[in-house]
């Protein structure tokens, strides 16, 4: 006994070695990627122990399999061998790879282009979704409703049904559609829908798509076009300000294109016009409470109930205050009041007035402004007729150019002007239904044209400033504000090609008065003929008097016209 006893650590190794040979020549049998039998030894909270006969136990995720209670200890399930080892040395098996490698063929029997299958979604990827039809088969995000969501988790874990696009056999891989499907069920739908609709129904609709110009609805069906001029009965700017995508409503059918499968929808028509009363509701002249909801360069748009709004344009915001823009006054959301001043029903539109609610001080300006009024104010603004004189907050009197002065030609009123210069004027003319006022500047002194010859005399030397210079002549002002000018062939003996180069602005000047226009109001000047004696003087009238009757020259009236004709000849 002794001696066998010896024997038994042999026995041992030797049993521990055929083991290891059996091991080893199990696992030389198995391949990757192929499918092999396994014996679940252990079920955990995230994970499945399964033998299949090799040298180490292989783990697979407990989301492989749809419910891990339907699993036991002990039993056989097939699995697909990925990798012999990882760097643990255990091997890498998938229990969901296997019943796909298995159910491909059956798939392929069962599964043709077209088909309609049931599937569940397992979980998001780049461009759509991943479906389980017994294979994993691919959902594009464009495939999955008749608008792409943008959320796609919402999908994940759902059964739907779907229909075959594409199977790819050499890469294994199907392309899925559930849009098409729904297409499918919409078109069934619309027919019978079309059969059924008449205008005047009033049908529930889910808002699908917002346009510049409108909205889709889709009511279980179809979808119906409801344009933004059926939306409301007052005004929109755009018909996100009325509707919101998704959100459910009530439309009435307008009317029905059974050919084309169109539909037209009015949500306003499913309310009371508020237009229908309106001229009793508001009448002209009335006084009314408003909210102002919109702004715009040439007006504010005050709502007087829901559906209803009244344009106070801005010449009717203010008799006096000179308004650029409506924001300088009013602001979106403020509550006035406002009077309305008319009402044009058919195009629905309601003209309303602020300042009609103050005295319009225009009536008084007669009263206040008299004809033949001195006044005063202060240059407010020019333009090249003239310049607004401010009489008070709001009222204005306008000087013209030709009222400016009675002895100078004025071109713009710059020349006399400068804006908020202090004036004196007269008032010639009021005119309150324009909201005009005449003013008269030279009114406040005597014409001194009409007793002109009390001041100049043909022959006689005056001096004067140089006032103006331009290419013909210069003009010199002389007592009492009036204006002489010098034609350029009565500066001096020599020819003058420029005036600029001989004569200049605020130059003083001497010069003799050849001549005076009372129609037109102008005084000829000589400065050559200044310091002529009168010899001279006699000497140039006879020889020219000469010259004109060896010409056949009329009589010359008086020495002016002798020189103006003398220039002429030059």
């Amino acid at each position: 006994m002794p001696e066998h006893a010896a024997d038994f650590p042999n026995i041992v190794i030797m049993s521990s070695l055929m083991q290891e040979l059996l091991a080893q020549s199990t696992f030389d049998k198995l391949k990757a990627g192929s499918i092999v039998s396994g014996v679940i030894t252990e079920i955990r909270a995230n994970e499945v122990v399964v033998d299949i006969g090799g040298k180490a136990e292989g783990v697979i995720p407990a989301n492989e399999f749809s419910d891990l209670g339907e699993l036991q200890i002990g039993s056989t399930i097939e699995v697909i061998l990925e990798k012999l080892e990882d760097k643990e040395g255990n091997p890498i098996l998938s229990y969901e790879q296997a019943q796909q490698k298995k159910n491909w063929e059956n798939i392929l029997s069962k599964c043709q282009e077209g088909a309609i299958v049931p599937g569940r979604v397992k979980t998001k990827v780049k461009g759509g979704l991943i479906v389980s039809i017994g294979v994993d088969s691919f959902l594009p995000a464009s495939h999955i409703d008749i608008q792409p969501p943008k959320n796609l988790d919402q999908y994940v874990g759902q059964t739907y049904d779907f229909k075959v696009l594409k199977i790819n056999h050499e890469r294994k891989n199907i392309v899925l559609s559930r849009r098409e499907l729904i297409e499918e069920q919409r078109v069934s739908k619309r027919r019978d829908l079309l059969e059924k609709l008449q205008p005047g129904q009033v049908r529930k609709g889910v808002v699908k798509n917002i346009t510049d110009f409108g909205a889709f609805i889709d009511l279980d069906g179809m979808d119906g076009l409801l344009h933004i001029t059926d939306m409301s009965w007052g005004r929109i700017g755009h018909p996100s300000e009325l509707l919101k995508q998704g959100e459910e409503i009530e439309v009435m059918i307008i009317d029905i294109n059974r050919e084309k499968e169109r539909v037209s929808l009015g949500l306003k028509q499913t309310k009371n016009n508020p237009w229908d009363n309106i001229d009793h509701k508001f009448p002209v002249g009335s006084k009314i409470h408003g909210k102002v909801v919109n702004l715009v360069p040439y007006g504010a748009f005050i709502e007087l109930e829901p559906g209803v709004e009244g344009l106070v344009h801005i010449t009717e915001m203010s008799w006096t205050k000179r308004i650029n823009k409506p924001s300088e006054l009013l602001k979106v959301g403020q509550e006035l009041d406002a009077v309305v001043l008319g009402i044009q029903k058919d195009e629905q539109k309601i003209s309303l007035g602020l300042r009609q609610l103050e005295p319009n001080p225009w009536d008084m300006v007669r009263h206040n402004y008299p004809v033949g009024a001195r006044v005063r104010g202060k240059v407010r603004n020019m333009t090249t007729y003239g310049a607004f004189v401010e009489l008070e907050e709001g009222i204005d009197g306008m000087v013209h150019v030709s009222d400016m002065s009675w002895t100078r030609k004025i071109n713009h009123p710059s020349e006399m002007l400068k804006k908020g210069d202090e004036v004196d004027a007269i008032v010639l003319d009021v005119d309150a239904g324009q909201q005009r006022i005449s003013l008269g500047m030279k009114q406040l002194a005597t014409d001194p044209w009409t007793d002109i010859d009390s001041f100049f005399r043909i022959g006689d030397v005056v001096q004067g400033v140089i006032s103006k210079v331009t290419t013909f002549g210069a003009f010199v002002e002389l007592k009492d504000g009036i204006d002489g000018l010098v034609h350029i062939s009565q500066i001096q003996e020599d020819r003058v090609d420029k005036v600029k180069d001989v004569l200049k602005p605020e130059q003083q000047v001497s010069a003799r008065v050849i001549k005076i226009d009372r129609e037109a109001r102008r005084i000829g000047l000589s400065i050559k003929a200044a310091n002529y004696s009168a010899e001279q003087l006699a000497q140039e009238t006879a020889t020219y008097e000469q010259f004109s009757k060896s010409s056949g020259a009329s009589d010359m009236t008086n020495l002016g016209d002798i020189f103006d004709e003398a220039a002429k000849k030059e």
